[in-house]
């Protein structure tokens, strides 16, 4: 089925998984400890040594792709400096043709997998974190291959500030309100801002005619 140019996604599962609570609470309960890529601990210290060389307060663009949002980001917080984070070097590599002619951000290729954790072993704590259209993975049998049935979901929480996520699949975002709840935080629903879309996804969907859907959840606070 599809929509415009851009197919819907489509899903064994008629609501949130089964087993989305226990997952949850399991990898909540026991801290994943996969050795770090050197590759990995090198860009660590550089982009530690970029953000402490600044000053200014961070944010985070995580699952960037070509880094079209991060480029906006950097005009919607002039005051901070915007960090765009990717695993791919083929979208990566095609950010030129997104840059917004503003120096208060960088979109750099990075396993997420290492670089959050080493970013809350060392105490980051950006002001705001967004994760924009992330893979849904929306096979049932793909539940801990989403950021919130995954191991990594500990330090989505741990980085703090406000998180923002928007997706395609209203499922995906009810699901991480539910593991965010089970963490003891609340994720509220909001519209989508009027204005230009921040990424490719954003507007491709959009002009498609499919229902785009954003929560937003204050870290700093507990429910």
């Amino acid at each position: 089925m599809s929509t415009g140019d851009s197919r819907v996604i489509q899903s064994n599962q008629t609501g949130p998984h089964d087993n989305l609570i226990p997952t949850v609470k399991r990898h909540l309960a026991h801290e994943f400890r996969a050795p770090y890529a050197d590759h990995s601990v090198a860009l660590f210290e550089e982009l530690k040594a970029w953000k402490e060389a600044d000053g200014r307060p961070l944010v985070l663009d995580s699952c960037c792709g070509v880094g079209e949002s991060t480029a906006n980001l950097a005009l919607l917080h002039p005051d901070a400096l915007v960090l765009g984070l990717d695993k791919s070097a083929a979208r990566v590599e095609k950010h030129s043709h997104y840059h917004a002619g503003v120096d208060n951000y960088r979109v750099v290729r990075g396993n997420l997998n290492d670089l959050w954790r080493l970013m809350v072993a060392d105490g980051w704590q950006p002001t705001h974190h967004y994760i924009l259209y992330p893979n849904p993975w929306p096979k049932s049998g793909h539940l801990q291959r989403r950021w919130h049935g995954g191991p990594l979901f500990s330090s989505i929480l741990a980085l703090g500030g406000q998180l923002e996520l928007r997706s395609n699949w209203r499922l995906y975002l009810e699901e991480f309100s539910e593991a965010l709840a089970v963490a003891g935080h609340e994720a509220h629903w909001h519209e989508l801002p009027a204005g230009p879309a921040l990424t490719p996804f954003e507007r491709k969907y959009g002009q498609s005619g499919q229902s785009l859907h954003r929560i937003v959840c204050d870290l700093t606070k507990k429910s």
